[in-house]
């Protein structure tokens, strides 16, 4: 059952809040080690992980808890694509997964010519199946490496199909949230140790063009509303409009909030990962699409 959480429900409500008149976070669990990756498939459902015990946990449209999948190749981010697979940052191996809804793993990349990737942490697929995802350097406990083999921190770009991956911004300094626009037209990508999130125009080919400081905060994870507000994380969750300009923000009882994502049957449930736990808000909006 979905509890709410006393004096967490959103502030300074304006014109343009995104959140429901008087809703209030809720908790759905708080039995995790660090939640992240939060991605909805068609119906709603929602997948997160909980990346430093390797697993995969579901909340259907109902709001029942379920284990999805044990040893996901230590999963971070994640999203669907059109054919309901559950395309995966699987970073024990510095990898990207397709995970098929009965867990069949296809490996879609798995390293730079002659050298490891630092790490995938989040992607977004385009309306065309094409694949961006960022990849910061954390260093893990469960790695044998010690330092980085690549010389930077980037933004790669996958074409639907391809097995090498082309970078298209090797100048932020460790990228890590990232979302587009439905259209396919304009990509956020958050630089979180530059504490600023860019936007991208893509074009034809997937590279990237125009890039513009979109708002000084960097994010861990991020999603878009339909309205195209951008919805930033950290300490807590910020809520951008395109403009840049900052509209709402929602508190939330956590050290930090790892990702966000809207999920729910029509889409209008705000879900947050957010270091032990996962959270729900009832919104005014839904989730892109």
């Amino acid at each position: 059952m979905l509890a709410g959480i006393p004096g967490f429900s959103q502030i300074s409500p304006r014109a343009d809040s995104v959140t429901s008149p008087g809703a209030a976070l809720k908790l759905v669990a708080k039995q995790f080690s660090f939640t992240e990756g939060p991605a909805a498939d068609k119906k709603g459902n929602v997948y997160f992980t909980d990346q430093p015990n390797d697993k995969i946990w579901k909340v259907d449209t109902e709001g029942k808890l379920s284990l999805f999948m044990d040893k996901t190749g230590r999963s971070n981010g994640l999203y669907f694509d059109a054919k309901g697979n559950l395309i995966s940052c699987a970073d024990e191996n510095n990898e990207i997964w397709s995970i098929s809804p009965d867990k069949k793993v296809t490996v879609l990349l798995t390293r730079e010519p002659g050298k490891r990737l630092n790490g995938p942490n989040d992607l977004w697929i385009t309306p065309k199946g094409d694949l961006y995802f960022t990849d910061p350097y954390y260093q893990r406990d469960y790695w044998e490496r010690k330092k980085p083999e690549l010389p930077g921190q980037y933004v790669y770009f996958l074409p639907k199909g391809k097995k090498e991956a082309q970078l298209v911004d090797s100048t932020v300094v460790k990228p890590n949230g990232i979302i587009g626009t439905p259209d396919g037209k304009h990509l956020y990508v958050a630089d979180i140790q530059a504490n600023k999130t860019y936007q991208y125009d893509i074009a034809a080919d997937g590279r990237l063009n125009n890039r513009r400081l979109f708002t000084a905060q960097g994010s861990d994870g991020m999603t878009i509303d339909e309205r195209g507000n951008i919805y930033l994380t950290g300490k807590g969750v910020r809520v951008y409009n395109p403009q840049g300009t900052l509209i709402q923000t929602i508190p939330v009882p956590a050290g930090w909030v790892g990702n966000v994502c809207f999920g729910g049957k029509d889409r209008r449930t705000l879900f947050i990962t957010a270091s032990e736990a996962v959270y729900t808000m009832d919104m005014q909006v839904k989730g892109a699409k």
